[in-house]
């Protein structure tokens, strides 16, 4: 369906200084977004700013407002802008007059609407009109439409290199005042080489991603990056406000091919786009790419009915209670809001719905840590604590819903780079999040590629990971679900609670001298626990004693073989030269594991305790 108002007759075909040359003082001009930017427009505009003493731009992202080649330009005009990018830092560096408006774009074309933010002129870039009399907003749709709707002047640079993007974006000629004719490449834009760091976030980012999602990829290089690593996955569909380069490796690839998504099977739903001339051929008149209105992409309904629907978006801090920042550093603006809140939300929403926020633990010289006890001044929260789930760094993955204070400033504090990890401590214990008698074991990032699945021998599928010292009350819950013998077996003694020490000593460790795993079920990785598995280095003879608690319900199904095998491996890669395991003479099942786990096995007996040396 055609978007925009209707004027009375064609548009005029003109130059550029002749179609801007309706804008009065006083106005408020919308200049469309990215690589949408009518550069030759706004050239124009410039040229009379002599004149134009009182004139404010509003957009989004830009590229082409500062000239190319301006090496001191100071725009002439006010700028009321919804994204805080490169160009609008520059101006605001050399004294421009820029107001950010902390907005969600998909909220702006109601504002309009309403008439709340009414542009009286709408500069935009679309395609050349077909022989229908339509023309196409190509890699730039977002929020034009609704400008297009509302403004008094409406010029269009129609450009015969911008691709023909398909979807809700036709634009009716009679629905325009000027057009003006070029024929200029559409400007690209490359991301920086990926460094360590980044590469590491994106590695986890790709670990969180199952075959069948549906992703959103937000603006930022860490994102974009988490794509380089879902080579190996099938099936995955893109829901997304912008997309970017690194998509057309995976359309390549055969990784993202729609057909597991639940609107739009089978097609690229985007609403703008950024990237080389590479992506802008690919979208070109394909009807395997659907750009929309921004408020029809970020509609809740629509993204909360994908399933597997997951949410990617980059932030510049968060505190110990899970407020992230994703406009400002340091007092400094940066980015915007875009999309940000409305995907989180309802791609929580989702059927097996992922929402993800990730950042480097510091800045790039290691001084800053991102991960804040407290978001100071000058850094807004983009995004409340109650709507942060999934948060990666390069030292690992944790999912803060549904957890208390104490237990996001802890696993956060985890996700920290190790030399601010005493520092948050220190600061968590002052604020009262954590416990005085609280410490981390842990120096170094969580290994994450010793997380599993595992088939046990009755074809039920387990999930396997390291523990995390935020992990303290899964075990403790366990505990409580064993049995009196069992709870015996495990401790030598008639526990009927663990201490806050003891907890701890369970899944705070250092994954070198003792390591703990724990099991979930496959349906529920972050639900109950049905097992660990431990081992602690005693003294420095490369002896471990090892350790299992195992839910009553889940006994007898194989899976102490399968951990203590997986101890095994681990700790003939970390020093160990045989694991010791004292149990009582009835506990004959243990006796019996070790034997068919391992190679070397030899069992001592004094009275009723059994002591059995395992050799991995």
């Amino acid at each position: 369906t055609p978007i925009g108002r209707r004027r009375a007759g064609p548009p005029a075909v003109t130059c550029a200084a002749d179609a801007v040359a309706t804008i009065r003082n006083g106005d408020t001009v919308f200049v469309a977004s990215a690589a949408a930017t009518p550069e030759p427009l706004l050239e124009a505009l410039y040229a009379r700013a002599a004149q134009l003493t009182d004139l404010t731009l509003l957009h989004f992202v830009t590229n082409g407002v500062i000239p190319s080649g301006a090496a001191s330009f100071v725009s002439p005009f006010a700028h009321r802008t919804l994204f805080v990018g490169s160009e609008m830092r520059t101006l605001m560096d050399r004294g421009a007059s820029v107001e950010y408006v902390p907005l969600s774009i998909a909220q702006v074309p109601e504002l309009v609407r309403a008439g709340r933010l009414r542009p009286d002129v709408a500069l935009i870039q679309t395609t050349r009109p077909d022989v229908r009399g339509f023309a196409r907003l190509g890699v730039g749709v977002d929020i034009a439409d609704c400008m297009i709707d509302v403004a008094r002047v409406v010029v269009a640079e129609a450009n015969a290199r911008m691709p023909v993007s398909l979807g809700e974006n036709a634009v009716a000629v009679n629905r325009l005042d000027f057009v003006v004719e070029t024929d200029r490449p559409v400007p690209e834009y490359f991301h920086a080489a990926a460094d360590d760091v980044t590469r590491r976030v994106a590695a986890y980012i790709g670990s969180l991603i199952d075959d069948g999602s549906t992703l959103q990829i937000g603006l930022g290089q860490i994102p974009n990056e988490a794509l380089r690593f879902l080579t190996m996955r099938n099936h995955l569909g893109i829901h997304s406000d912008v997309i970017t380069d690194p998509l057309v490796d995976l359309l390549d690839a055969g990784v993202v091919d729609g057909t597991a998504k639940s609107d739009h099977r089978g097609v690229v739903v985007a609403s703008y786009c950024v990237g080389s001339q590479r992506l802008y051929d690919r979208i070109d008149g394909n009807a395997a790419f659907s750009f929309q209105p921004i408020d029809r992409v970020c509609a809740p309904s629509v993204i909360a009915a994908q399933h597997r629907m997951v949410s990617l978006s980059q932030v510049f801090s968060i505190d110990l209670t899970g407020q992230a920042c994703a406009d400002q550093f340091d007092g400094r603006l940066y980015g915007g809001v875009s999309a940000q809140p409305d995907f989180l939300r309802a791609t929580a929403a989702a059927p097996h719905g992922k929402p993800i926020i990730c950042l480097a633990s510091t800045t790039p010289d290691l001084r800053t840590s991102r991960v804040r006890p407290l978001l100071p001044a000058g850094e807004g929260v983009t995004v409340a604590r109650a709507d942060v789930h999934f948060v990666v760094t390069e030292f690992g993955i944790a999912n803060l819903f549904g957890k208390s204070i104490p237990e996001r400033a802890l696993a956060l504090i985890e996700l920290a780079h190790p030399s601010f990890r005493p520092w948050l401590l220190d600061e968590a214990k002052r604020l009262g999040y954590l416990r005085r008698q609280q410490t981390l074991a842990a120096t170094g990032a969580y290994p994450v590629e010793e997380e599993r699945r595992l088939l046990l021998r009755d074809g039920v599928t387990v999930l396997v990971r390291p523990a995390k010292a935020s992990d303290g009350d899964r075990i403790r819950a366990l505990f409580h679900e064993m049995s009196e013998d069992d709870v015996y077996t495990r401790f030598f003694s008639r526990l009927s609670c663990l201490s806050f020490v003891d907890m701890q000593r369970l899944c705070n460790v250092d994954y070198s001298s003792e390591v703990a795993f724990l099991v979930t079920t496959e349906s529920d990785p972050d639900g109950p626990l049905i097992a660990t598995a431990s081992y602690y280095l005693a003294g420095s003879g490369g002896t471990a004693e090892v350790a299992y608690m195992t839910h009553p319900q889940w006994q007898g199904r194989g899976l102490g073989r399968t951990l203590q095998q997986l101890l095994c491996e681990y700790g003939k890669r970390h020093g160990v030269q045989r694991f010791v395991a004292e149990v009582r003479r009835s506990n004959g099942r243990m006796a019996r594991l070790a034997r068919t786990a391992c190679a070397d096995v030899e069992v001592e007996s004094d009275g009723d305790v059994l002591t059995i040396v395992m050799a991995p």
